[in-house]
């Protein structure tokens, strides 16, 4: 996840949000929510979010908070890996019927949003058309929704719908879809074209968190900083790139401890610590915005953040090999270190009018920029050690990684040399390059103000001098940054992807012609990547699926459309007092399964 459409920031007031205080002048009878308002967890996210609207914007930071808010079909065991999904306010697992075509989901009766004053004092129970509606919201052609290629062309008599949306300016809601049917109150039915073997996964994607169609309307384009939800916690305080604070949501109904373990030594101590308890134990969550790492790390020693990553700079005066150093295990902390389920990048855009197009002299380009990037140098200097270079886009713990999969692209600057000379781009007398017809040549890699990005401008600007080539960094800020992406307006930048599910698509998807804006950044478009994507994506998981992926990955390769580099190592610090706290690979909201001892 990361890729996000940017809403107008004008909608948001500077400081907004006490729902706690604006549903107290409701009469609303409280839910089993268990949590203790005097349990705290203070946690730090690394940029800022965009608002908790996720038909509107998607990526990590909003999908953080959010996942708290809302709740989905189907989730995550909070202890299996690999990741398996579980039921969450489906009773059980859907009923499929006609081969693969046609899903039935019952709701859980008694779950309710949390009180909000678009309800008008009513308590507001969760039904199967919340599901319908927030499905509906993703394909309204008005809200150009980036995560609406989850869905496309999937439900049957949707693309009518959509394609008359678009013709009037106007989403019918309340027009009958033979594909999403609700014949009851607590029944939904979804018909598909034709078998989606990811459709598990997508009921399952964070952002198909149910709505409530009257909170939507009641703000209208406040609805990113509204957000109103069935889960653990919701939106007390919201200072936009600054602060959020969750609290408990009353009417949450509480679900008791009773995750498996895996077997591992940290899975057996997790079910010691927290087996029968009543969930969630927190009753508030306070994050802040600190994009600085060092920033981060000073707040974490002073005992400001309960947990969060260690910071690559400080690995060194933490860590004693893979293991932390005795000062910090003499103050109780404990270490979880994951590979991520992700992908490190740098896309090239291919509607750049410098870099992009699919002529052999732009791809020698794209080619010889790819070269000089020193992969090594970014995981001893900027990733210090807590990386490994990722070989292809579909990261190791994901169904259609190939373990003995090794990228074509390789760094080379002798041979990048050779590349830009035989294809016209000569060097000036100040040793600089042009491009073929003598046009100046300089390429714009964005980036963000920060240490680490500092260090991968350098690793560029070393690569880049040795083959002649100017290079400029513009410095904005994350959110900024990823709207001018999704439009295509940015010649390169470094991006990343985390698994929204364990299946090889949801990476492959982000090189899909049709998708530009949509998750793919790079609004790379290539005919052959294409008609594979739309044949993996018909073949039933196995080993002819992961060939196709295999191909794809190689054509990415063949166009140069990005820069591959590595997957990330987290080491996560966490204090004594937090309990139950284990990386999921999906899940990210992980505060409503911990717990909080007094200190």
């Amino acid at each position: 996840m990361w890729n996000f459409k940017q809403f107008d920031r004008s909608c948001i007031a500077p400081i907004l949000l006490v729902f706690g205080i604006a549903g107290a002048a409701f009469p609303v009878q409280a839910g089993n929510n268990p949590a203790d308002p005097s349990k705290v967890v203070r946690v730090a996210l690394q940029a800022a979010d965009d608002g908790f609207d996720l038909v509107r914007t998607y990526n990590a930071y909003s999908n953080w908070v959010s996942e708290a808010i809302f709740e989905r079909l189907l989730t995550y065991d909070y202890l299996a890996r690999p990741a398996k999904l579980v039921p969450g306010t489906a009773e059980a697992m859907p009923e499929v019927s006609d081969g693969g075509k046609t899903y039935v989901f019952h709701i859980k009766k008694g779950i309710y949003f949390s009180p909000d004053p678009a309800f008008k004092g009513v308590r507001r129970e969760l039904t199967a058309e919340d599901y319908a509606y927030t499905f509906k919201r993703f394909l309204d052609p008005k809200n150009r929704s980036p995560s609406a290629n989850v869905l496309q062309g999937k439900i049957v008599g949707m693309d009518e719908l959509i394609a008359k949306a678009a013709k009037t300016g106007r989403f019918d809601y309340d027009a009958p879809i033979a594909g999403l049917l609700t014949p009851d109150r607590y029944t939904l039915q979804i018909k598909l074209n034709a078998p989606d073997y990811n459709f598990l996964y997508v009921m399952g994607f964070n952002g198909f968190g149910a709505q409530a169609r009257e909170a939507v309307d009641a703000y209208g384009d406040r609805t990113p900083a509204h957000p109103v939800g069935t889960g653990p916690y919701m939106l007390q305080e919201y200072v936009p790139r600054s602060k959020i604070v969750l609290v408990a949501n009353p009417e949450y109904r509480g679900y008791t401890w009773d995750f498996k373990s895996s077997g591992s030594a940290w899975d057996d101590q997790l079910v010691r610590d927290m087996k029968g308890k009543k969930m969630p134990q927190v009753g508030r969550v306070e994050i802040n915005i600190i994009e600085e790492e060092q920033s981060r790390w000073l707040a974490f020693q002073d005992k400001q953040i309960d947990f969060d990553y260690l910071p690559q700079a400080a690995a060194p005066t933490v860590l004693d090999g893979k293991k932390l150093k005795q000062s910090f295990v003499d103050q109780g902390i404990t270490l979880d270190t994951v590979t991520e389920p992700g992908v490190v990048y740098i896309f090239m855009n291919f509607r750049d009018p410098l870099i992009g197009g699919s002529s052999l002299e732009k791809n020698a380009l794209r080619r010889a920029i790819a070269m000089v990037y020193n992969i090594k140098d970014e995981i001893s200097q900027a990733r210090l050690g807590l990386a490994v270079k990722a070989e292809m886009a579909i990261p190791e713990g994901v169904i259609g990684h190939d373990p003995n999969y090794r990228n074509s692209i390789s760094y080379d600057p002798v041979l990048a040399n050779k590349l830009l000379d035989r294809f016209g781009y000569k060097r000036g007398a100040d040793g600089y390059r042009t491009l073929p017809d003598g046009k100046p040549l300089t390429l714009k890699i964005t980036t963000e103000p920060n240490a680490t990005n500092t260090v991968f401008s350098e690793i560029w600007k070393r690569g880049l001098d040795k083959v002649g080539i100017r290079v400029d960094f513009p410095v904005s800020n994350f959110a900024d940054n990823l709207r001018a992406a999704n439009e295509c307006k940015l010649m390169m930048w470094n991006g990343s992807w985390n698994a929204d599910y364990p299946e090889g698509e949801n990476f492959m998807q982000l090189l899909y012609g049709p998708n530009v804006g949509q998750g793919n950044n790079g609004c790379y478009s290539s005919p052959a990547y294409d008609a594979l994507y739309v044949k993996a994506r018909a073949t039933p998981p196995g080993p002819e699926r992961n060939q196709l992926y295999i191909d794809m990955s190689r054509q990415m390769e063949a166009d140069t459309a990005w820069v591959l580099t590595t997957s990330r190592l987290r080491n996560w610090m966490i204090r004594p007092w937090i309990k139950g706290f284990k990386r999921h690979p999906i899940l990210q909201a992980d505060w409503q399964y911990l717990d909080v001892e007094k200190h």
